[in-house]
């Protein structure tokens, strides 16, 4: 019964993932994707999107991270997928939901659920390269272009000896637009031996079991929901142990970002630093209702010591 935090591009960075997987209730992360072309990519990138590569490929609060690739060259893709076993990598994940159009229009992510025989290749080359003992997994959503694709990229993906399949439950085209099709994942997972994990529209405690239910699997994958509710996962757990914890408050969750923020400026210009703050409050505003109330002021800062402050000024009820 395990919940994973899901590869968000753009969001779901080295110090989300620390900060999350400090909340609780996180039992594996996925990294952003490391793009494949041509040739091997240097261990530099490998490292800035996984610097938990120095750590055993561990956050600091010891939950798992696999590395994950995108791209349409089954030959490229085993040669990095050794390349970040070489690193230190100990699950190497491949990308086949991406539903972005840039990405797509390259041949990468989702678009390449048009080619189960492509998806086969892909995982079977990465799987051939990287020694036995390291778990190659995949994920998918349901289709590109409609729904109807689900089963067989699913069935090629388990024969080219993927360990676990993350469904998306919408294809391409449903975008991430309400509702999400568990009872198509459930269709997957009846068609193959290997684990699928749900993934989609999971916001609540109450989702999480609702989808369990109408998907069928016992592992779920989290992207939005757990940014919106940092305390999600935690508050799943102690729903499977038939208890209850407190939910996070807005002074916890301002906490949190004000955390995050201070990594991010060993990494990155303030101004971008600003940037992912706006980001994740966005998403926040969906969890609380503190966040929303503060929108419209904070949206306007550039600057990130006053948009903390913004965060932790008193609200008048």
């Amino acid at each position: 019964m395990r919940i994973i935090l899901a590869p968000m591009e753009g969001l779901v960075d080295a110090p989300i993932r620390e900060t999350l997987t400090r909340v609780g209730g996180i039992d594996r992360c996925v990294t952003e994707f490391v793009r494949v072309t041509q040739g091997v990519q240097p261990p530099r990138i490998f490292y800035k999107f996984a610097p938990e590569l120095y750590n055993q490929s561990l956050t600091q609060a010891g939950v798992p991270v696999a590395v994950q690739l995108l791209g349409s060259d089954p030959e490229q893709m085993g040669r990095n997928g050794r390349k970040a076993v070489e690193l230190g990598a100990t699950q190497v994940d491949i990308n086949f939901g991406c539903p972005a159009k840039t990405v797509n229009k390259h041949k990468g992510g989702c678009v390449l659920m048009r080619e189960p025989e492509l998806m086969h290749e892909i995982t079977a080359a990465v799987r051939q390269a990287v020694p036995a003992e390291v778990p190659v997994t995949t994920k998918m959503r349901l289709g590109y272009d409609d729904r109807s694709m689900g089963v067989a990229c699913g069935q090629a993906l388990e024969a080219a000896g993927s360990a676990e399949i993350v469904i998306h439950a919408r294809s391409k085209v449903d975008g991430y637009k309400p509702p999400a099709y568990w009872e198509e994942v459930s269709r997957v997972r009846e068609a193959v031996s290997a684990p699928v994990i749900a993934n989609g529209e999971i916001w609540t405690v109450a989702d999480y079991w609702r989808c369990r239910e109408v998907s069928g699997c016992d592992d779920v994958m989290i992207g939005r929901g757990l940014i919106a509710r940092p305390d999600l996962a935690r508050r799943i757990k102690a729903s499977q142990q038939g208890t209850e914890v407190e939910d996070m408050t807005w002074p916890e969750a301002v906490a949190l970002v004000r955390e995050y923020a201070e990594v991010l400026q060993g990494w990155l210009e303030d101004r971008f630093v600003t940037g992912r703050i706006k980001q994740w409050l966005n998403f926040l505003r969906l969890g609380f209702p503190e966040a929303e109330r503060l929108w419209p002021t904070a949206r306007k800062i550039r600057d990130v010591a006053p948009i903390l402050a913004c965060l932790e000024q008193p609200l008048v009820t």
